[in-house]
């Protein structure tokens, strides 16, 4: 073997070593990724998120079950006494019984409909099952969310049928790292002028009364109309040039004969 491809075959087995080294890396540097997401799938979460101050808002508590061979039978979800809510509502979930838990307020809420002096502290659901590799989202109503804070926890505690307790109560700090076991929590963003939570998402279609409507569709009749126009143009044109392109070949071939039969008979 010469020198040169000796060199070469160093080369290429070099680059291969490298390029092996690399995706082991990357396998590896995949997997850390993935083990450390992993945990953030499996928390008792809130969802939405966030909600403005002082309105009404809809959320789901949304719960997984993180254990392979045990299902979560029982939810109990802990309200805050510190900032009480005044008003709760619950949307019956199939297959599930909720229990409400009231207390009585050591500061009174002074709410439009008057003094409210009791409040739920608690919300309890049982009698269910979430299996392995599912989860479960339990809806609720709550409001007038408070003023005077920037987030709302909701300690929570998930019981398995072998007697497993999982306590999502450690109330996440701002600047430090998410705790083991996160209390579900509710950010609280300041209201606009009309007192809801800024718009989000697609905005919804024109009223079926609304004067705009037609126009609109009016307004895409026309651009159609327009289109179709255009199109059929387009294929007459079209047309017109492939037949002007056939009579011309069709002289060119003639004409090309009548000048070889005059070159014949000269």
């Amino acid at each position: 073997m010469s020198t040169s491809r000796t060199s070469r075959v160093a080369r290429t087995s070099g680059m291969s070593r490298l390029r092996g080294r690399a995706a082991t890396v990357a396998a590896l540097a995949g997997a850390t990724v993935l083990l450390a997401a992993v945990p953030a799938f499996a928390h008792v979460t809130v969802q939405p998120t966030a909600a403005a101050k002082g309105g009404y808002t809809t959320v789901a508590f949304k719960v997984p079950n993180e254990q392979d061979g045990a299902s979560t039978v029982k939810i109990e979800v802990n309200l805050p006494t510190d900032h009480p809510i005044a008003s709760v509502s619950l949307q019956p979930v199939p297959g599930w019984t909720a229990q409400v838990t009231k207390s009585k307020l050591t500061t009174p809420i002074k709410t439009d409909d008057g003094t409210i002096d009791q409040a739920v502290t608690k919300i309890t659901w049982s009698g269910g099952k979430i299996a392995p590799g599912q989860f479960q989202q339990f809806p609720v109503s709550f409001g007038p969310l408070p003023s005077d804070t920037d987030s709302l926890s909701f300690k929570t505690l998930q019981t398995y049928d072998n007697g497993d307790v999982v306590r999502w109560i450690e109330i996440p700090q701002a600047g430090q790292a998410e705790p083991q076991n996160p209390a579900p929590t509710l950010k609280l963003t300041a209201a606009t002028d009309s007192g809801a939570a800024p718009a989000t998402g697609t905005p919804a279609p024109a009223p079926a009364n609304d004067k705009t409507a037609p126009k609109a569709a009016s307004s895409g009749s026309s651009s159609d109309g327009t289109a179709r126009a255009l199109g059929i143009a387009g294929i007459v044109v079209g047309a017109a040039g492939v037949g002007f392109g056939i009579l011309a070949g069709r002289r060119r071939t003639a004409a090309a004969e009548a000048s070889g039969s005059s070159a014949a008979t000269d």
